[in-house]
């Protein structure tokens, strides 16, 4: 095995005895063909529907089979776990049935919607404890929390026993190519810690050999491309938080190790373009998913040209969105279009200005979103910030050629973060 000869070793029976434990606990959620993605790429598309999971996600899998392996000594002091919400979900259905005691920690930037379902599982036997700003905070304070009340820690990703709960996923793929009698050409499944990516790829490859395994990240949180990069797992500096179930700062051994030897591919995808495609799904086939359920989707479009014609399964690995999030959703989805953009521009303090901008510099069908200006005493211009929507993104080299002749100090926030951060 590359780079970690004597390390514990997931393999296909593992997952299959995973399988026998979970097969009447866990709903066997559907495989669907999806006509609009297959007609977009020219393929046949399929998904695997992990949001229609009892929690809304695949965590569920590997929770309950690695409570169910936990001795029952070391279960009557209860369980611990750290999660951004999914994992959290799955431990508490799983406590709640197994009547177990658990203590969940969850950073504080987890939406709500993902607490509240925590809570909603788990009735009595939850403790919910808010810590940290990232998982990789919350996860260490849960490890020294579980050490000092001596009470079995439920990793989210880097047991072997999760890691074959999550690879079921995989057996119920199978079965259903095989009923179905088609080959799978591609398989996607997104990548926070690995849990998913690590036991699906290692199943795969034992009955599949020549199905690509593609592991896919959001581009703010590319752990584990940083392991493949430097040979182990490696600590990121800093993550970008908004696809909540995958970002995380650093990959486990075991996982990377597992993703190593299996997965034929890592991609990452722009946060961007993922809203994109949880607007898409959400008009275009009725689904709901999260941020991270999304990612094996979003992937597709960086992998049109190779799938043309072959059989592409993708992994919805969750739906716990927030609905409360759909606004910021939209907002990233426009911009990664090209069509929201935002600046700082100056305006005459003279009665017309706004109306000769929007007549000689806007489009017919542009719209401005924004417009926030305070008027300055004693000068000429004032500074607005505007926010601009396009009709067509192929405008926006003749708009910013207006803009500077209307002001040729504008400022477009696109290209100034920390400003886009203040104002917007």
């Amino acid at each position: 095995m590359k780079g970690g000869e004597n390390l514990l070793k997931l393999t296909k029976q593992k997952v299959e005895e995973a399988y026998d434990t979970l097969k009447d606990v866990v709903t066997k959620t559907p495989l669907q063909y999806d006509m609009y993605l297959s007609q977009k790429y020219q393929c046949n598309v399929y998904l695997k529907r992990e949001d229609l999971q009892k929690v809304r996600s695949f965590k569920l899998r590997g929770a309950y089979y690695a409570i169910k392996q936990t001795p029952q000594d070391k279960l009557k002091n209860g369980v611990v776990c750290a999660s951004a919400g999914n994992h959290a979900q799955g431990v508490a259905f799983t406590c709640h049935e197994m009547k177990v005691a658990a203590t969940i920690f969850m950073p504080t930037t987890t939406p709500q919607q993902k607490i509240s379902q925590v809570k909603f599982f788990g009735g009595d036997e939850v403790t919910v404890k808010l810590i940290g700003d990232t998982f990789d905070a919350s996860a260490k304070a849960a490890k020294e929390y579980a050490k000092a009340n001596d009470q079995a820690f439920i990793d989210p990703f880097n047991d072997l026993n999760i890691m074959a709960g999550q690879g079921t996923t995989a057996v119920e793929i199978f079965q259903e190519a095989k009923a179905s009698d088609f080959q799978v050409d591609y398989l996607l499944a997104a990548i926070g810690g690995g849990g998913l990516v690590s036991g699906v790829s290692t199943y795969t490859k034992s009955v599949s050999p020549t199905t690509a395994v593609i592991g896919v990240e959001p581009m703010g949180a590319q752990s584990m491309r940083a392991a493949f990069d430097e040979g182990k797992p490696v600590m990121l500096d800093a993550v970008e938080k908004f696809v909540d179930g995958a970002a995380v700062k650093q990959v486990g051994n075991l996982t990377y190790e597992h993703a190593l030897e299996y997965v034929d591919d890592l991609l990452a995808v722009d946060e961007g373009q993922v809203c994109s495609t949880i607007l898409e799904l959400y008009t275009k086939q009725a689904i709901v998913v999260e941020p991270a359920g999304a990612l094996s989707v979003s992937a597709l479009d960086l992998m049109k040209d190779d799938i043309k014609g072959k059989n592409v399964v993708c992994i919805i690995s969750g739906g716990n969105n927030d609905i409360n999030r759909m606004e910021e959703i939209e907002e990233r989805s426009l911009i990664f279009e090209g069509l929201k953009h935002y600046f700082v521009i100056n305006f005459p303090q003279r009665p017309g200005a706004l109306r000769e901008f929007v007549t000689d510099i806007l489009g017919p069908d542009d719209d401005i979103t924004r417009f926030e200006y305070t008027k300055k005493v004693n000068r000429g211009t004032g500074p607005v910030v505007l926010g601009i929507l396009l009709e067509n993104k192929e405008e926006l080299p003749n708009l910013l050629e207006k803009m500077a002749e209307f002001d040729p100090h504008y400022i477009d926030l696109s290209n100034n973060p920390s400003l886009y951060a203040l104002l917007v």
